[in-house]
């Protein structure tokens, strides 16, 4: 039995791009939060003196994202860490858990939206539009150059993605209360203001989703999107020497760090460093698993177990 994990030679050069890309991601964070925090004060203020529930609700939203920015923060620079004795992998996972946590914080947001609009369409409020106005389209302008920080970075970046989609509900909030705000100056209709921010509620409630879904996703061990289990196993059924192939797991580390790990049953004649090397390249070659642990065996589950179940289980 010959157990190998490998790890390509350009690892050394693979880790360094990969540490630039967190860098960058890092310092889009850092610009995008200081624009949020600065301007979510003068959404307070301003959606207190106007009365405006739209503004009032945006302010919230980025209050929610401010921690939210900083809790992607706290996760890029963790995912710095070197692994050690009690997390082998790091800490490269705790950005799939900041974003886990930010969907769920956009949930509550969204929720508070809701509720706080059905009680403004009974109980309707005076508005200021004017000032509303102006305020959403300063509103407007900061969120579009945070959304443009952001989109440029690392898109495939869970974490990343998390912190974007709290900017686009922003820009929706924004968008909700410049259109409440003129039809208010035009028509006096204040119940526009409560129904436009279930409108964009309703939008962010959508890219939450999204969000939660796929962090879940790699949270629970699930296989990486665009990954077929089942056409590996045959790609590596046609390597020479593999007899079997059974017990295969892939997973991911993050969205972007797919993990694989299987055992091979050998051939009596095959060279078992040889027939390694060609499983590893199988699998770099045709599915760009670099990362991966293989386990060379005579015999079907020398490890115990009923495998041949394990594998239908994993191909359904």
């Amino acid at each position: 039995m010959r157990q190998q994990t490998q790890h390509p030679s350009s690892h050394g050069a693979h880790q360094h791009e990969h540490d630039h890309v967190g860098a960058d991601n890092e310092r889009r964070v850092v610009r995008v939060m200081i624009l949020t925090g600065m301007f979510m004060l003068a959404e307070v203020v301003g959606g207190w003196w106007s009365g405006s529930l739209a503004l009032l609700a945006d302010a919230g939203h980025m209050f929610s994202d401010s921690a939210s920015l900083l809790l992607a923060l706290v996760a890029f620079r963790l995912a710095r860490r070197s692994p050690d004795h009690r997390r082998t992998y790091g800490y490269e996972r705790f950005q799939v858990l900041a974003a886990f946590v930010n969907a769920l914080a956009l949930l509550a947001v969204v929720g508070w939206f809701v509720v706080t609009a059905i009680k403004r369409l009974f109980m309707p409020v005076p508005v200021g539009s004017q000032l509303m106005l102006v305020i959403a389209l300063l509103g407007l302008v900061v969120n579009v150059m945070a959304f443009f920080i952001l989109h440029h970075g690392d898109r495939a970046n869970l974490n990343l993605r998390g912190a974007l989609v709290h900017v686009i509900g922003d820009l929706l909030g924004s968008v909700a209360a410049i259109a409440a705000s003129l039809i208010i100056m035009l028509t006096g209709w204040t119940l526009a203001d409560p129904l436009l921010s279930l409108l964009a509620a309703a939008l962010i409630l959508n890219s939450a989703v999204k969000v939660l879904r796929r962090s879940t996703h790699v949270l629970l061990e699930g296989i990486p999107e665009g990954v077929d289990i089942a056409s590996i196993r045959r790609e590596l059924m046609k390597v020479e020497g593999v007899e079997e192939v059974h017990d295969l797991h892939v997973w991911a580390l993050t969205a972007q760090s797919p993990l694989f790990s299987a055992h091979l049953v050998a051939d009596a004649q095959s060279d078992r460093d040889e027939l390694m090397k060609r499983a590893q390249s199988c699998l770099k070659t045709h599915f760009g698993l670099t990362h991966t642990t293989l386990q060379v065996e005579s015999q079907i589950c020398m490890t115990g177990g009923n495998c041949d179940a394990h594998v239908s289980l994993h191909e359904s």
